[in-house]
């Protein structure tokens, strides 16, 4: 009969010790699904129109925010009409927010930032970078280095169309521009480039 008692006590308190550790645990900051190896695709009347992928997606909701995280970094390839890939953004952290009440939809790419534009050969660094889809720009405040054909331009602050087809820097410094240029130069698209078919 002692021996019985001992074995229920012991019962006790060890469910007594696991839920006190569960009442610790903060539910806002545990995701609701953890996705490995993320793959999207949008596309708009059977035209591509930007795919992203990610190391890892989490996910967590409350009863105002979704918010989706991607501590592994995060690649979006944005296509063009005729369905070329015309902007690729790459960086080592991003999430995604959006609310359930007003609409809004921002995403944010953090930690070495490149953003190309492979049509105009044009490519931005940065630290961080917000993409506000309703109104459809990106911007910071944070320092940015362009590099173009045209030359090279540093600065404060920029804003964009999110096709990253019209950037402009906010507060240049110390910039140089290409003033005279080859006219025989050819520059190729080397990513949507189809060039002859080769024999087998």
């Amino acid at each position: 009969m002692i021996a019985t008692v001992g074995a229920v006590a012991i019962v006790v308190f060890s469910c007594k010790s696991r839920l006190s550790e569960a009442e610790r645990l903060d539910l806002s900051k545990t995701p609701v699904q953890t996705v490995d190896d993320m793959y999207i695709i949008q596309t708009e009347g059977g035209k591509l129109q930007m795919r992203i992928e990610a190391g890892v997606m989490e996910h967590y909701d409350n009863d105002t925010m979704s918010v989706d995280k991607f501590p592994k970094g995060l690649q979006v390839f944005s296509y063009n009409e005729e369905g070329e890939l015309e902007a690729h953004l790459r960086s080592d952290d991003a999430s995604h927010e959006k609310s359930k009440t007003g609409g809004e939809e921002i995403w944010k790419a953090f930690g070495n930032v490149v953003i190309k534009n492979i049509i105009k050969h044009e490519t931005m660094e940065t630290d961080t970078i917000y993409w506000d889809r309703k109104n459809e720009e990106i911007y910071t405040d944070c320092y940015v280095r362009l590099y173009s054909p045209d030359g090279f331009t540093q600065g404060y602050g920029l804003r964009s169309d999110e096709k990253v087809r019209n950037s402009a820097i906010m507060r240049p410094f110390n910039n140089y521009a290409v003033v005279v240029k080859d006219s025989t130069e050819v520059l190729i698209d080397s990513v949507n480039f189809i060039g002859p078919l080769l024999k087998r």
